[in-house]
């Protein structure tokens, strides 16, 4: 039995931003229920969210996870009311406390008390996203977009603030360390649906490969994940990720099977195997995030390979 598939939008910083929409069109005209679109250095999800509807069909849309340090819930209840009705589609949330870099860094927020502000958030957008009034007296003007809530979780206290939302999504994990979250949200909530964001690369040729291997740096020496990666096999590569080495030389010691312990790389049949190992450990909903290349930009090849599993 293998997890129900929907598309999330790579937004890959190498590629051209542009590409989000190619990703977006071949999933609608593919019959994925729906996309999820989240935020980087390129656009401003809301915007991307509104331009997606309107060049697609029927596909429905997930913004997010969006940084609960960086947009409050009036913010993100309004603009997901924006795009519900400047689109006629389902648009579900989904919020997260996102990096220190993005949150401090880029955004010059504090990242102090996120677990807090991750449950707070949660609280304060439910009734806001089904159009009741907030505490401070807000209340949406247009028609509620009656959202599924969606919290982005890794650590234990993430998870129990998930259990509070309709779904909970997990990004960059192997099938084992997925099932350790997933039991935990369903411990306090039996109805919550898993979701987890994967990397897919049908036949992947050595650009889609080095993609992916390249995205893993950064969290290579990070707590959790490290932990993860050597629990996968990688503890040596884990070690010397934590000694700080240049990005380069971290670039370079990443084996192409530890992108693949995060990924679903291989022809059809090893990646519907790879998708049966997901769901085994309880996640319900993969979404592809389909590596774009020179030879497949958007990933559009490796989404239609994968339309009919």
């Amino acid at each position: 039995m293998n997890p129900s598939l929907s598309v999330s939008l790579g937004l890959w910083l190498d590629r051209p931003a542009q590409e989000a929409l190619v990703t977006a069109r071949a999933a609608d005209e593919l019959g994925y229920p729906s996309l999820w679109i989240g935020e980087m250095a390129t656009y401003d999800a809301f915007a991307l969210a509104t331009a997606v509807g309107l060049a697609t069909a029927r596909i429905g849309l997930t913004v997010g996870p969006l940084a609960v340090g960086v947009r409050d819930p009036m913010m993100i209840a309004m603009g997901a009311a924006s795009v519900a009705g400047l689109t006629g589609r389902r648009v579900d949330v989904a919020v997260g406390t996102s990096s220190p870099l993005v949150v401090e860094g880029w955004h010059g927020r504090s990242r102090a008390r996120s677990a807090a502000a991750l449950r707070e958030a949660v609280e304060a957008l439910r009734p806001l996203l089904d159009g009741e009034r907030s505490a401070g007296g807000y209340r949406l003007r247009l028609p509620a977009p009656r959202s599924r809530l969606t919290v982005a979780a890794f650590g234990p206290s993430a998870v129990r603030t998930a259990a509070l939302a309709d779904r909970m999504v997990l990004n960059l994990v192997t099938p084992a360390s997925a099932g350790r979250p997933a039991a935990q949200a369903r411990a306090a909530n039996p109805d919550i649906s898993v979701a987890a964001w994967v990397t897919a690369a049908v036949d992947p040729d050595r650009e889609a490969v080095d993609r992916i291997r390249r995205a893993v740096v950064g969290y290579l020496a990070a707590p959790g994940y490290g932990e993860m990666f050597a629990e996968a096999g990688f503890a040596d590569v884990v070690a010397f990720a934590r000694t700080r080495p240049h990005p380069r030389e971290l670039f370079d010691a990443v084996p192409d099977e530890l992108a693949a312990s995060v990924s679903l790389l291989g022809d059809v049949d090893a990646v519907t195997a790879r998708l049966s190992d997901y769901a085994a450990a309880g996640v319900d909903e993969v979404a592809l995030v389909p590596v774009s290349t020179e030879r497949d930009p958007g990933g559009a090849a490796t989404l239609k390979a994968l339309s009919a599993t």
